[in-house]
């Protein structure tokens, strides 16, 4: 199964000195046409002590938390293992299989990247994106983490910025969580 394009939105996690911000602009499209500009992509979960952000259809990505949140409590909030199994869950079951968006999950420790092709992807460094506008947005983050003081979110502000400056799908409405 080839994994959709998500062309719709950024969210950015990024984690320095213990702490941990996702941050995700509001733009909501269909097709070439911006039907929302302040949409909330991301949440806390588990008690406020995990991070999630989605991309891609809204229902769809509602539905994948939903079942996110269910991985966490049966998995006593342990976030490698819940994504593992919603992972599972996602590329094998009939219905979810078919849901067309990308889940960034980050605690403290971890951010991962969860797709219906049942990747769970930790990054290199401590900045992971999803959306169109991701790659900007990592592209900056990283770059500020290398060469800046500045704090998790701060980073995460201003690569959202960046982002939302080249990214047609990308908007200036940012929503911030902080761990």
């Amino acid at each position: 199964m080839r994994q959709p394009d998500i062309h719709s939105t950024t969210v950015l996690a990024v984690r320095r000195d213990g702490k941990v911000v996702m941050g995700g602009d509001g733009q909501v499209t269909m097709g070439s046409t911006v039907v929302k500009a302040s949409a909330r992509k991301i949440r806390r979960v588990d008690e406020g002590r995990v991070l999630a952000g989605f991309a891609g259809s809204a229902a769809d990505g509602l539905t994948l938390f939903e079942k996110f949140e269910a991985k966490l409590k049966e998995f006593n909030g342990n976030l490698l293992r819940a994504s593992v199994e919603l992972a599972k869950d996602w590329r094998t079951d009939r219905v979810l299989r078919r849901l067309e968006a990308l889940l960034l999950v980050a605690d403290r420790e971890k951010i991962l990247v969860l797709s219906g092709t049942g990747d769970i992807i930790e990054p290199d460094c401590d900045v992971a994106a999803v959306g169109s506008g991701g790659p900007y947005a990592v592209a900056a983050a990283r770059a500020l983490l290398a060469d800046t003081k500045l704090s998790a979110r701060e980073i995460a502000e201003r690569s959202l910025r960046i982002a939302a400056e080249i990214c047609i799908y990308t908007n200036l409405n940012l929503v911030f969580e902080e761990l």
